[in-house]
Order: structure tokens, then C-alpha cells, then sequence
């Protein structure tokens, strides 16, 4: 689907992001509660739903889910705090309530897993199979009610030259948060940990997990970006030292891993842009989502100038392999010439040998007197005027 702006909400949660750091207010009171600081605090910026009565979720339909679905994690964030869940729909009555929000967590969940949240939350049929399907495309779409984003994780595996790309699809609204985790990146399990240790993060609303899990995937990137680029000086160092052995299997191979991590960065440019300005930053001057969006520039940047370059090695190395099997076949050319040659100087006192080799009565040089010396005299003559020629044309 065509894409559209990011809801208010979400851009309100995503402005207010490092521009207060008390705990939750108590209710109506503005104040933090005991414990969590003294002076009085910013309310949280996410409103609560039934200021978006377009969106609510079904806690009747979520009977039953506590023990079928395969959470990795499940949390509910009240007052900044993560309070563990034993009834779903008890949780989510709370954050309703209380103005916090529930973080369900998945890892490779099956179609009908993903399918079982989506009747209840009011989750979009075409972002449920996104979420489902691993390898898609970045994204940031925008449905009535819930924000659904794709986020590609990338590490490098520097042992095998290798970039092993996860997927994270997010399903945020006002009071929930979904994340689906395909593949092994850690990133949710860190921001779970970020916001264990800082409850000012939690009174932020479900938007800081989408932004700390963006922020996150995009700063790997340029740990990927690094590592790439001591892999692809290596090979041009190789390739540009004389060196003989065929290094074209290791270009192509790491050519192949640089497009791979070229289709996880180049289509979250827009994505990431779109949360940036949703994220304008605050009145403190925080940068909010800009820095993270100027980072993906960087490396989309840095790993199309290694895509080329490797193309460019590439094309240099096949060079290089084709002169040296010119050189080879000029070789072997010269070889078979002196082989030749030889061969033809052999050949003369061969055939007259093998003439006079045959003892028949009746051949008429037998008995000449000096027919001896004259064949020998005619195969050193001929063996030489032979060594001659080939000499002249440069095959001996």
C-alpha cells in the first residue's frame, strides 16, 4: 500500500522521546510516584485510547491466549515499570486504565499463531502476512489504529564473510506493542534490557519501542559497514600485489553478501525518514530519529561505493587472469613450435634409416662404395638446412 503519513500519536510519542526523564505520573496528580524522583514530571504523550476510539482491542476474544501463543516475552509497562503478565486481558485492562501499554514478543511464530493475535488486536490482514512471511522489504505503513514496520537487523559474520540479515516486524498502537522476530538478532531482547534499567524510557508510550529498536538496527549497520570495508581493502590488497592465485570466488562471494546488505539498508531510507520528521527534535534540542536517519544515509552511502569498488576489482582481477592465460597459451604456443620442430629435424634421419633399415636384396644403394658416407652426409645436411629455418623463424 501507497504510504502515508505517521499517525499523530505515534509522532507526538516519538517528539517527546529524550525530552523528560522522571517515572510515571500518578494519576491526575503530575507527580512522580514514590521513588521515582521528587520533582513533577511530563505526562506521557501517547494518549490513552479512549482518546482514539477508532481502536480498541478485544479483551473478551483474548481468553485462553495466556498459554497457547508462543510469547517469548510479555510485559506490561505501567508507570515506566515492567510488571510480568499472567492474563492478557488483564494487562491490557490495566494499561487502558492507567494510561501504560503490553509488549507481546514473538520469535518465528506460525501463520495461525500471528492470525490468533490479529482478531483481537485489530491487526491488518496484509500486515499479519508480512509479519508472518519472513524476507520482506523495510517498510512503514500506516493503518486505522496500528503503525506496522519492518525492520531489517544485520550482522557480519567477519569468520565467513558472511551478512546474516533478521527481520523484526513491529505492530504498535495506543496501548500495545506486537514485535515478530525472524531470524537471530537480540535487538528487542536489548531494548526490553534499556528499558529495565531506565524506567523513563517506559513512560515514553509503545512508540520508544519501535524508535530504540530502529536506532539499534541502524547503529549495527555501521559496525557492518566497518567490517565489509576491511574485508573488501583486503581483497583489493591482494589483487593489486602481484599476486597470482585466483581471488575471483572470494570477490563474487563478498559482492553477493554487499547486495544482500544493500536490499536490508536502501529501502529503510524512506521508512526512517518519515519517523525522523516525525520526531522533530524537542525543545532541549534532542535529536530524536534525525541522527539514526543521517547514520542509514552514511552507510547506504559507504556500501554502494563498496559495491562498486568490488565491481571494479572484480572486473581488474578477471583482467589480470586473462593476461596471464594469454601468456600461458603464448607458452604453450612456443612449446609446441620447438616440440615441432624438433620433431621435423628427427623425422629425416628416421625415415632414411628406416629405408635402409629394411635388408631387402635387391636395393641398389647397398652396394655402392660410398653410399654409407653419402647418407650420412645427406641427413647431417638436411638435419641442419632444418636446424636453420626453424632457427630464422624463431621456433628454436
Amino acid at each position: 500500500m501507497p504510504d502515508r503519513p505517521v499517525p499523530a500519536w505515534v509522532g507526538r510519542a516519538l517528539r517527546t522521546i529524550g525530552s523528560w526523564g522522571g517515572a510515571a505520573p500518578d494519576a491526575g496528580t503530575g507527580l512522580a510516584p514514590d521513588g521515582a524522583g521528587t520533582g513533577p514530571v511530563r505526562p506521557p504523550s501517547v494518549p490513552a485510547p479512549r482518546s482514539t476510539p477508532s481502536h480498541r482491542v478485544d479483551l473478551r476474544a483474548l481468553e485462553g491466549f495466556d498459554t497457547l501463543l508462543p510469547v517469548v516475552d510479555c510485559r506490561l509497562y505501567e508507570g515506566g515499570r515492567a510488571v510480568p503478565v499472567e492474563h492478557l486481558g488483564k494487562a491490557l485492562r490495566e494499561a487502558e486504565r492507567r494510561g501504560g501499554f503490553v509488549w507481546i514478543g514473538l520469535h518465528g511464530p506460525t501463520a495461525a499463531d500471528v492470525e490468533r493475535l490479529a482478531g483481537p488486536f485489530g491487526l491488518p490482514p496484509a500486515a499479519v502476512a508480512d509479519a508472518t512471511e519472513a524476507h520482506q522489504r523495510p517498510k512503514l505503513q500506516e493503518y486505522p489504529g496500528t503503525t506496522f514496520a519492518v525492520v531489517k537487523p544485520v550482522r557480519y559474520v567477519d569468520s565467513e564473510e558472511v551478512v546474516d540479515v533478521s527481520e523484526v516486524a513491529v505492530f504498535l498502537g495506543p496501548t500495545f506493542v506486537i514485535t515478530v522476530r525472524h531470524g537471530e538478532s537480540r535487538i528487542p531482547s536489548r531494548v526490553r534490557a534499556e528499558l529495565d534499567a531506565d524506567p523513563a524510557l517506559g513512560l515514553r508510550g509503545p512508540a520508544v519501542v519501535l524508535e530504540r529498536i530502529v536506532e539499534l538496527a541502524v547503529a549495527e549497520y555501521g559496525g557492518v559497514v566497518d567490517a565489509i570495508a576491511v574485508d573488501v581493502d583486503e581483497i583489493e590488497e591482494q589483487v593489486f600485489s602481484g599476486d597470482t592465485a585466483d581471488h575471483a570466488q572470494r570477490i563474487y562471494k563478498l559482492k553477493r553478501e554487499v547486495l544482500e546488505f544493500k536490499r536490508a539498508v536502501a529501502p529503510f531510507a524512506g521508512p526512517v525518514q518519515r519517523l525522523a520528521e516525525a520526531s522533530a527534535p524537542d525543545e532541549r534540542g534532542e535529536p530524536g530519529l534525525q541522527d539514526a536517519q543521517e547514520d542509514l544515509l552514511r552507510a547506504a552511502e559507504a556500501i554502494e561505493g563498496y559495491d562498486t569498488l568490488l565491481t571494479d576489482v572484480l572486473q581488474a582481477h578477471l583482467a589480470q587472469v586473462g593476461v596471464q592465460q594469454n601468456r600461458v597459451a603464448v607458452r604453450q604456443n612456443e612449446d609446441m613450435r620447438k616440440i615441432s620442430a624438433w620433431a621435423a629435424i628427427a623425422l629425416v634421419p628416421t625415415a632414411i634409416a628406416g629405408i635402409y633399415g629394411m635388408n631387402f636384396e635387391n636395393m641398389p644403394e647397398l652396394g655402392t662404395r660410398y653410399g654409407y658416407f653419402v647418407v650420412l652426409a645427406v641427413i647431417v645436411v638436411v638435419c641442419v638446412a632444418l636446424y636453420a629455418l626453424f632457427r630464422r623463424r624463431g621456433w628454436l
